[in-house]
């Protein structure tokens, strides 16, 4: 999945982050999260409303 202004990679291990206090099993069926512990990407496995909820809560560090 493509998200504009991302490279898939550093949104990869973003979403891994956000996703690290959170219960990934909300977000993945049951048969997405046996393909994430096989080690498919966030990526590929979240929607893109998922994708977009998920950076939108995450906080942001203004200086």
């Amino acid at each position: 999945m493509v998200i504009p202004g991302y490279d898939p990679d550093d949104l990869d291990e973003r979403l891994e982050e956000l996703l690290s206090d959170r219960d990934v099993d909300r977000y993945l069926t049951a048969d997405e999260r046996a393909r994430y512990d096989e080690g498919e990407s966030l990526v590929d496995l979240l929607s893109a409303d998922d994708i977009r909820d998920l950076l939108d809560e995450a906080p942001t560090t203004d200086n």
